[in-house]
């Protein structure tokens, strides 16, 4: 059995993501005697992926996909796959790769399972375990094509090393007019800040903060524990904070280690897009607050005395323990 992953990166360094399914792929191939293959396409330095139980890298080097197209890379993707022989193809669930993996599993014929949380619950027949109604529920997904595709819910199933030989070999794939039909002619990226995709903790604010003039304390709070900045939906549409920072199911969905909403009340939406994340925590003057329902933990209390406290405790503890 040979296993394909598609490792992401951004500007030459590999996403979380990538390491991700390496891991995930790993564990797989332990239990069915299967190789791993990655596939990158204009990555640098691919050595790293080895140390997460990859044990072959495809390398594509393509100008023709220095700009995402969901097309395009899902033609390279399927020519790598076909390339290995692969029976089980592993995407991520960024944005791009969501984009892909129907177009990956169509070019392949196979069937398709998006938001799996954990390893394979049988191989005989193939069935994994998937988050379903917007991560209010589970369930068990049964694949029956002889190729299959997948794509892991981010922050689902964790980064673990175990490291192998890896061999590197370069690739040339061909990509037709037709799959360039869209063409990115600029980009626009936040620099010197950790961004809501790659965050392993999210620090989040509503209207509760009464205006952008206050937001001062959320970004020092999210410095203090290396965080990314994110915001509700009537925050970001009051233009109080960029619509890139908007988490939620109309928004970017979030899956952090650690997620602290502060001044949210919990709109059904927004609780949907953050649902993923492993520890909640809510600051809220109104004991009601919906978002109540669903944290880990609980503050109530006015957030303009408990944040900048909270911001001075983190520090003193990372202080003593440096």
């Amino acid at each position: 059995m040979s296993i394909l992953i598609y490792a992401e990166s951004a500007e030459g360094k590999f996403k979380k993501v990538a390491f991700e399914l390496a891991s995930y792929a790993k564990a797989v191939a332990q239990n069915t005697g299967a190789t791993v293959t990655a596939v990158t396409i204009n990555a640098g330095d691919v050595s790293e992926l080895g140390k997460y139980g990859v044990d072959k890298v495809l390398k594509i080097n393509n100008a023709q996909l220095s700009g995402f197209s969901a097309r395009a890379y899902a033609d390279a993707i399927k020519q790598a796959a076909q390339k290995e022989n692969a029976q089980l193809v592993l995407l991520s669930s960024t944005t791009d790769s969501l984009y892909m993996a129907p177009l990956v599993a169509v070019a392949l014929q196979a069937g398709f399972a998006s938001n799996v949380v954990g390893l394979p619950v049988s191989m005989s027949p193939f069935q994994v375990k998937r988050n379903a109604f917007s991560n209010k529920a589970f369930n068990i997904t049964e694949i029956n094509t002889a190729v299959k595709v997948l794509s892991l819910g981010k922050n689902s199933y964790g980064v673990s090393e175990n490291a192998s030989s890896v061999s590197e070999e370069d690739f040339s794939v061909n990509i037709s007019d037709a799959d360039l039909g869209v063409k990115v002619q600029a980009t626009e990226k936040t620099t010197g800040k950790v961004t809501i995709a790659d965050a392993d903790v999210v620090v989040s604010a509503g209207r509760g903060m009464k205006g952008p003039e206050n937001w001062g304390m959320i970004e020092d709070l999210a410095a203090a524990l290396g965080a990314a900045t994110a915001c509700s939906k009537p925050v970001s549409d009051l233009g109080w904070r960029p619509h890139g920072e908007h988490v939620g199911q109309t928004g970017k969905p979030v899956a952090a280690n650690l997620y602290v909403a502060v001044g949210i009340s919990g709109a059904i939406q927004h609780i949907a897009g953050i649902n993923s994340s492993k520890v909640k925590v809510v600051i809220n003057t109104d004991p009601e607050a919906p978002f109540f329902k669903v944290a880990d933990y609980g503050i109530v209390g006015d957030a303009f005395e408990i944040v900048p406290k909270l911001t001075e405790k983190i520090k003193a503890f990372k202080a003593q323990n440096a």
